[in-house]
């Protein structure tokens, strides 16, 4: 059976749906590292520099169909995940 692909809005290059991290909005934008979260969904590369993209290019607004995103709120979360596990930098 074939992997599910999905498009990084960082980097816009197509991957593996288990190499990319998956992004849900809900009441807030959170990290769905199970990638079962319910609400919409948008996937970037474990890096720091697909997120940098996404929120220079503003693109996590338009694939989360998001009014009022703060991308700071994210970088949090992103850089605290990247702590644990080391591999995100």
């Amino acid at each position: 059976m074939a992997t599910p692909r999905r498009t990084c809005v960082g980097c816009r290059t197509t991957e593996d749906k288990d190499r990319l991290v998956r992004l849900a909005a809900g009441p807030t934008v959170v990290l769905d590292l199970r990638q079962r979260a319910p609400g919409r969904g948008a996937y970037l590369h474990p890096g720091p520099t697909c997120l940098a993209q996404a929120i220079r290019r503003r693109a996590l607004p338009r694939a989360l169909r998001l009014s009022g995103f703060d991308p700071d709120q994210l970088v949090g979360q992103w850089e605290a995940v990247a702590a644990v596990d080391g591999d995100a930098t």
